[in-house]
């Protein structure tokens, strides 16, 4: 039994080593904070797939239907349906980039506003957003409305 009249020690918080990254539990706004990196990088590495997508929709119409039959078809032997994949992954990628960079701004600019609850709140918000917009652009995506 502990004594109350004693204050319980606090926990005791040091640099995460491999053996337990696996079982830590991120925090929120950590989480939505490093997905905001990982998508800015996904931007970054497949800007030139991107820039392909936008070429070959707006030059003509052949090239237009060329590039709707990617999706439906395939090419270079890899399936319509993955590249609906990575197309979805582009899709989640500059939602959540948008949306978190603006949840970063809004903080940048409000920055004496601001809380760890504040932090929390906002961090689900973007998650629980870009998850949702995905979801519904995904379906559009892959032809279910």
């Amino acid at each position: 039994m502990s004594d109350p009249a004693r204050p319980r020690a606090k926990p005791e918080f040091c640099n995460i080593e491999f053996p337990s990254l696996v079982g830590y539990r991120w925090p929120l706004a950590s989480l939505a904070s490093g997905m905001h990196r990982v998508s800015g990088a996904i931007l970054f590495f497949l800007m030139p797939f991107i820039i392909w997508m936008f070429d070959h929709s707006l030059t003509s119409e052949i090239s237009f239907a060329r590039f709707k039959s990617v999706f439906e078809v395939g090419i270079l032997g890899i399936p319509g349906w993955m590249w609906k994949l990575a197309c979805l992954g582009l899709i989640w990628a500059s939602l959540h980039h948008l949306i978190a960079g603006m949840r970063h701004l809004w903080m940048d600019t409000h920055h004496h506003q601001i809380s760890k609850d504040f932090g929390r709140q906002t961090a689900a918000v973007v998650l629980v957003l870009t998850l949702s917009l995905t979801v519904l652009l995904g379906a559009k995506l892959f032809g279910l409305y």
